[in-house]
């Protein structure tokens, strides 16, 4: 039977570069993106992830069209950068909005379908900046943590229903999500200059990071994958970055962190 995936944010970058690798291996899917329609074999749907009933409307068009959801991919997100301290509320709270909140109203939208078809299978991306906190992308990094939280939780609550879930955490990715990242250097002054130092060195990071069609495959592996892990990380050096934070005491580790990201 040809799986039907479904991948939020799926017009450009990881998220396309995924939901091509799918198309290829012969699932049928759609993409979830509020902007123009990708070309090729990846069928579009306009869904905004922070309004749950253009969620709902968009699972239920799947559905009638495809009959069931295979796999969920939730990708649709973005980045801001600055000092918590001057990153006004309305715009930490936006950033939770969509890369979390986004992630539960799909999830949330597609499990009762799953449920009833007897399985699934979840993606959801995270990033390696939730094991290890970046500073001045703090809202950033809490948002992608509270989707590992999210992912270990709900795998459990529904594995006797054959679903799974797994979160996979990439590392810097040479993709529109830097150019795209809201820039607040609000403070910059009062900090020293560390502000746009960090950021600047993060940036950088990004722009000679990994190739977003071998993320995005990764990520399109792991959806078709047997293996089910909950957490994947992309890179060997992100892997033994992840690794290091967790055997280094927690303060030991911070304090290497801050050395990298907050001078």
């Amino acid at each position: 039977m040809q799986k039907v995936a479904v991948v939020t944010g799926g017009s450009s970058g990881i998220g396309k570069s995924a939901a091509e690798y799918l198309a290829a291996r012969g699932c049928l899917v759609y993409e979830f993106s509020r902007r123009d329609a990708p070309e090729g074999a990846v069928r579009h749907i306009s869904a905004d992830v922070t309004d749950e009933g253009s969620v709902a409307r968009a699972v239920e068009q799947v559905i009638r069209e495809a009959g069931r959801i295979d796999i969920l991919l939730n990708n649709a997100g973005f980045g801001i950068s600055g000092a918590a301290e001057f990153t006004p509320l309305e715009e930490a709270r936006r950033q939770l909005e969509v890369n979390f909140w986004g992630m539960v109203r799909v999830t949330r939208a597609v499990l009762p379908h799953m449920r009833k078809q007897g399985g699934g299978r979840i993606v959801n991306t995270s990033s390696v900046a939730a094991p290890v906190p970046i500073p001045f992308q703090t809202y950033y990094s809490v948002s992608k943590a509270a989707i590992n939280s999210f992912t270990m939780s709900v795998a459990n609550e529904v594995r006797p229903f054959g679903i799974t879930l797994c979160a996979v955490m990439p590392g810097d990715t040479r993709t529109g999500f830097t150019d795209g990242r809201l820039r607040r250097d609000d403070g910059d002054e009062e900090y020293g200059g560390r502000i746009g130092r960090s950021v600047a060195k993060m940036e950088a990071d990004e722009r000679g990071g990994a190739d977003p069609a071998a993320v995005g495959a990764f990520l399109g592996r792991v959806a078709l994958s047997a293996r089910k892990q909950v957490l994947y990380t992309v890179g060997f050096s992100y892997k033994m970055a992840v690794l290091l934070v967790k055997l280094l005491p927690a303060s030991a580790a911070n304090r290497l962190i801050g050395a990298l990201y907050a001078r």
